[in-house]
This record gives C-alpha cells, structure tokens and sequence, in this order.
C-alpha cells in the first residue's frame, strides 16, 4: 500500500520503518517539507518526504502522527483527507500527562472524523510507544497487540492487514465510539510509563482463553 504519514515525530519515523519493512511505500509529511524530506533521508529504507498538501495525493491510507490539538490545523493543511483512510494515533491528553482532554461523550478520534467528514477515520495504534515501534513493534520478544476502531469496517480491515504486515497483533474494537475506551487505555499506559516509572518498554494487550 502507499502510506502518507502526517508528522516526523518519533511515532512517525518509526511507523515508517516499520510500514516499508512490510513492504509499502511510505511518505513522511510536514509543513516543512524540507524537515520531512531531512528525516525521510536519515531513516533510509526508500522512505520519501514532501509537503503535506501533495504527499497525500496517491496514499492509500493517510496516518495523523501529530499531537491532538494540531489536528484540525494539519487536516486543513492536507486539503481536508476527502475519501482517504485515515488512521488517528493521538491520545487528547493535558499538557503534563495527568488527564485526557475529552473523553465521555466524544473521543479524539470522533473529533477528527468532524474535522475530516469526508474520510474514513481509524483509531489506532494509540497504545503503543515509539520505543515499541523502534524495538520492532515488540515487547519482550512478543508482538505489541494494536486496536482498531472505525465505524467502516472496509477501513478497519486494511488497517488490520497493515499492522500485521508490520508485525503486530491485532485486536478489531468495533465502531469509532470506542475509542472512547482506548484512549484512556493510552492514558494509561503513559501513567505507568512515565509516572509510575515502568519505562516506555511496555505495551497493553488482551488475553483470551483458547
């Protein structure tokens, strides 16, 4: 698949590796395309870099790897996503980690979907560390599992494809609503991380009997 990443954060480039090992072809996006194209070069792997108003053009799937609050910013900067699968990855959290930012009524990725009416959101990977993501996608050895959640189960689906491609585990959650669930989830594992001091080597999942 062709990938276009919105953002050149740690989440982004270690998306990217993971995604072209699995063999597509990724484009990391900024404003600054010049930053993009810097950070697409030091990853190597063939990923590319470009302006967020172009680099979207013939992606498949379209990832958000910028923080929540500048969402509405980054969507309008990319031509508004009409028609593109659109993974959101944030968690709405504070400024210092303590609390989410909406959550309830609505969720980070639903507020996205309002920002983006003519795409095909997917809440995802938002439980997992970019530390994970530079250990392989793996904890301790084992996959890192990632949940999805959209209310187009076509969406859903090749998400799911994707992240198995890259190596992780999956676990379908059903409509967009939960991610009122999972970002918490997120919320979570950022507590245990940083303010309970298990470090960013961790990762939830989900256990079922056979």
């Amino acid at each position: 698949m062709n990938i276009s990443i919105l953002g050149t954060g740690n989440m982004a480039s270690g998306l990217a590796v993971l995604f072209t090992k699995g063999g597509h072809q990724v484009t990391l996006a900024s404003r600054d395309a010049s930053e993009a194209r810097s950070v697409a070069t030091n990853l190597g792997n063939d990923i590319q870099g470009g302006p967020l108003d172009t680099a979207v053009d013939s992606a498949e799937i379209v990832v958000l790897a910028v923080p929540f609050g500048a969402a509405a910013d980054v969507i309008k900067a990319a031509g508004g996503l009409a028609g593109k699968i659109v993974i959101d990855i944030t968690n709405p959290m504070t400024a210092d980690f303590s609390a989410l930012t909406v959550g309830h009524t609505t969720s980070a990725a639903e507020e996205i979907q309002k920002l983006a009416p003519q795409a095909r959101v997917v809440k995802a990977f938002n439980t997992v560390f970019a530390s994970v993501l530079q250990n392989g996608g793996q904890v301790a050895g084992q996959p890192a599992t990632v949940f999805v959640a959209s209310d187009d189960a076509e969406a859903r689906s090749q998400v799911v494809a994707l992240a198995e491609s890259a190596g992780f585990k999956t676990l379908e959650t059903g409509g967009l609503a939960a991610a009122r669930y999972l970002e918490p989830v997120g919320g979570l594992n950022i507590a245990l991380a940083y303010g309970l001091g298990h470090g960013t080597d961790i990762a939830p999942t989900w256990q079922r009997a056979a």
